[in-house]
């Protein structure tokens, strides 16, 4: 899962991030509208988290834009604002829900997964494609013999990507954006790095599943039975 948050407060941003890192959740930030407006653009995000007054443009005027334009992805209205005004002029504008300042990071975390599941992502605490089960809770690989293998955040963050969408060819790209983000300095050679970091591990484990290699593309996850 990846999401965007668009959060003036930079100390309230900087801990954010923390948190959602913790919990294995990639996050962009950003600390205006303007920047937040081309993030949310990109369509690369699961969620993202708007505070309604930023500097540019305001969180509103970002959602109604986003809107118009077909762009469906799920979005939590963040403020300090709590009058009812308030939450009925972000919910017309097309938000999904809405959190007031303060909160607790349990609250916030339960409704990011309530907003992602809404969105059709397996959310579970694991999920299976053949033999091999990646576990979201323990952040380790299992076989179906009982075998399990610790991930790298990094490397859980692939799988996770993989396991969803199997068979289909995922490209450098998208592992970058969706991962790393899409203003970092990572190259295709990170990607290729911790997709052989992966592999080891997957063959350590003994399982017929593999990620194979679309050359000059990407990857896909595809069981060797079938």
């Amino acid at each position: 899962m990846r999401i965007l948050l668009v959060e003036d407060e930079e100390g309230m941003s900087q801990a954010l991030v923390e948190i959602f890192k913790k919990n294995k959740i990639g996050v962009d930030a950003v600390l205006n509208g303007i920047d937040g407006l081309k993030y949310a653009e990109s369509e690369g995000y699961d969620a993202i988290i708007l505070d309604i007054m930023l500097p540019g443009i305001d969180g509103i005027t970002i959602l109604k834009k986003l809107r118009e334009a077909k762009n469906n992805v799920p979005v939590l209205l963040l403020t300090a604002r709590d009058e009812v005004s308030d939450k009925v002029a972000g919910l017309d504008a097309g938000a999904d829900d809405y959190l007031t300042k303060p909160f607790s990071t349990d609250e916030l975390l339960a409704r990011v997964r309530a907003l992602t599941r809404r969105k059709g992502e397996i959310k579970d605490d694991s999920i299976t494609f053949g033999d091999l089960t990646l576990s979201k809770k323990n952040c380790e690989l299992q076989s179906s013999e009982g075998k399990a293998i610790k991930l790298s955040l990094k490397e859980f963050q692939i799988l996770d990507l993989l396991f969803e969408n199997p068979h289909q060819i995922i490209t450098k790209e998208q592992i970058i954006n969706k991962i790393w983000g899409n203003d970092s300095n990572a190259e295709y050679n990170n990607v290729e790095v911790y997709i052989s970091f992966i592999r080891n591990k997957i063959e350590n484990l003994k399982v017929t599943v593999r990620i194979r290699t679309a050359r000059g593309i990407g990857y896909s996850l595809e069981d060797e039975t079938r």
